[in-house]
């Protein structure tokens, strides 16, 4: 069965909407957020601090605040793509502090098997899924907090399968009388155990800078992520930016170092964020770059979206334009177990 190709143009579907530097490294899906609130803030926020959630993304997060707390995330994709995760935190002790530990997936649904000939041989599916478990330090007298994940992975392609660990490393600055934190998040650091076919590929390492800001006066929190400092040149040239002269010659879009650069920042909003009911905004610019066409206003690399407290539970939801003629919508539980 000529499965691979057909099932690599479907990875490679699922990251050019979530605007991911890939389509040469293995398991992808490490790198789509599953979280209604960071998604709603932009997709790449990596300084929330009360978020079961967020150590998925930065495990320097991690601490003694997220204990007992569960949450359950999902969201449906096109072509029956789906996405979702189940995050929890528990404090061992006082002294050696909180330990998280999740599981995420990728369901790629149902997929056409075909020959090399192009004949269609029956349907097969495909899936990918993480465990993680994490764990943060403070350095003593300061405040600086260290973390790491450890990441089980499991890829299966109707027969074939693949298994892999990686790590996350991140450092924060957070002092709770100040209104501002630091973050750098290094994840996927790892290889692949068992390969495909044999012939081992990449993890999909991806360095990060985060920061948030909170103002005195007003009830706003500001979020800010450089992301893919990894990789300078993250730039694709947008096809509807394309030209065609008289004699039928394309030129591509041109993009200069202004352009890349703020493809790789991402910002975000959250109004009301100590209140039971909170408000977000995020944008992009990487995303809305690539994702936009000529003449239309498609407002992608835009996301919104709400949190309501309720008690012991949290609801979320995120809406992610990401084009014209596509967006998605998150939703996520949270709770607080121990609370009575």
């Amino acid at each position: 069965m000529k499965i691979k190709p057909l099932f690599f143009c479907s990875l490679l579907y699922s990251s050019f909407f979530y605007s991911q530097v890939g389509g040469e490294e293995v398991y992808q899906f490490l790198n789509l957020s599953t979280s209604a609130r960071q998604l709603a803030l932009g997709g790449e926020v990596l300084n929330l601090m009360d978020d079961v959630n967020q150590p998925i993304w930065n495990p320097s997060v991690i601490n003694e605040d997220l204990d007992s707390k569960l949450s359950a995330n999902y969201s449906s994709y096109l072509a029956g793509i789906s996405i979702g995760s189940l995050s929890y935190a528990r404090q061992i002790s006082r002294r050696f502090g909180t330990v998280h530990g999740s599981i995420k997936y990728l369901d790629y649904g149902t997929l056409i098997g075909a020959d090399e000939q192009g004949n269609e041989t029956g349907n097969f599916s495909a899936s990918d899924i993480a465990l993680s478990f994490g764990y943060a330090l403070n350095l003593p007298w300061t405040n600086f907090y260290f973390g790491s994940n450890f990441k089980i992975i499991n890829s299966n392609i109707s027969t074939f399968s693949s298994v892999g660990v990686a790590f996350d490393f991140g450092i924060l600055y957070f002092n709770p009388y100040k209104t501002f934190s630091f973050t750098l998040v290094a994840r996927n650091f790892g290889s692949q155990i068992k390969a495909f076919d044999g012939i081992r590929e990449k993890l999909p390492f991806k360095l990060a800078l985060g920061a948030s800001y909170q103002l005195k006066y007003v009830p706003l929190k500001w979020y800010f992520t450089l992301d893919n400092l990894q990789q300078w040149d993250v730039s694709v040239p947008n096809p509807s930016e394309a030209t065609t002269d008289i004699e039928g010659n394309v030129t591509e879009q041109k993009i200069g170092f202004i352009g890349n650069a703020l493809r790789h920042f991402v910002i975000g909003a959250e109004l009301f964020p100590e209140s039971a009911i909170n408000l977000r905004l995020g944008y992009n610019f990487r995303r809305a770059a690539e994702l936009k066409l000529q003449n239309v206003r498609t407002f992608g690399g835009v996301s919104f979206g709400f949190g309501i407290k309720m008690n012991r539970m949290k609801f979320n939801y995120a809406y992610s334009k990401f084009h014209s003629a596509t967006n998605a919508s998150t939703f996520s539980l949270q709770f607080d177990l121990d609370r009575r």
